[in-house]
């Protein structure tokens, strides 16, 4: 009997100890590992998130520097083409100046090679005769033009411009063209020039003055729309900008086809 009650008593002990010693084995399991794995884990995640906000920062910033490129060579490319094609529409309107000049010479040349000969009716003259012949013509004579007749006066001081470039030089010659042939054929083109070489010194004024004439005196003149485009230019470099515009806007109505009308369009 007293070793069943040893042996009940030793049971009861093992079993109240098995129970105490259960929630410290409970605590030390899924208390302590449980915070110190979610510690290191969010101080990881944290590390990896900087670290990707960082990268993308980087990031933005190259893509910025790269695109901030990409614009400055696009004005650049923008400033090139603007360039090339100033000069373009220079070298269009110098040829069409020549087509013009050929072939108001062309239609010189036709007239002169027929010529009255007394009353026998007429007579063909070379062309390479022309000149000798027609410097017989009666005219009053300039002592820049003294013997020329009115094709060779104006051949003469176009090619100071286009051969020679002997640009102070054609000043007075088409000045002198001028004056002894107001009403010539190539008048316009005598007074355009003109005003053209007074441009290019700065002379506003006086430039202004001959292309008023070819805009106003000789309306049918292929020169007028770059006349109209001269004048509005000179108002523009005067401060006369209301004036300009109205130059320009009529350059652009009057002559939508016209060269002359993409550089009004580029002005305004």
């Amino acid at each position: 009997m007293t070793n069943r009650k040893g042996n009940v008593l030793k049971a009861v002990v093992v079993a109240t100890t098995a129970l105490l010693c259960l929630p410290v084995a409970h605590g030390q399991s899924d208390g302590a590992p449980v915070y110190s794995v979610g510690d290191s884990d969010i101080e990881s995640r944290l590390t990896v998130l900087e670290r990707q906000v960082k990268n993308r920062a980087e990031m933005q910033h190259r893509l910025q520097q790269q695109i901030d490129n990409m614009q400055l060579e696009l004005d650049e490319l923008r400033g090139a083409v603007e360039v090339h094609t100033n000069q373009l529409q220079k070298v269009l309107d110098r040829q069409r100046e020549l087509y013009l000049e050929i072939d108001k010479r062309v239609e010189a040349l036709k007239e002169t090679a027929v010529v009255p000969a007394g009353a026998g009716g007429s007579v063909t003259i070379p062309a390479t005769n022309t000149p000798t012949q027609a410097s017989t013509t009666t005219a009053t004579t300039t002592p820049a033009m003294s013997g020329l007749s009115e094709s060779e006066a104006y051949e003469k001081a176009v090619n100071l411009i286009l051969k020679s470039r002997e640009y102070d030089k054609a000043i007075p010659e088409f000045q002198a063209f001028i004056a002894r042939f107001p009403d010539s054929s190539y008048a316009p083109n005598a007074h355009y020039w003109l005003g053209q070489l007074l441009f290019n010194k700065q002379q506003w004024q006086n430039a202004a003055a001959q292309f008023d004439v070819v805009a106003n005196k000789f309306s049918d003149s292929a020169k007028r729309p770059d006349a109209l485009l001269k004048l509005g230019v000179i108002a523009e470099k005067t401060g006369d900008v209301a004036k300009a515009k109205q130059l320009f806007q009529q350059v652009i109505n009057d002559y939508p086809n016209s060269s002359a009308r993409k550089l009004a369009e580029a002005r305004l």
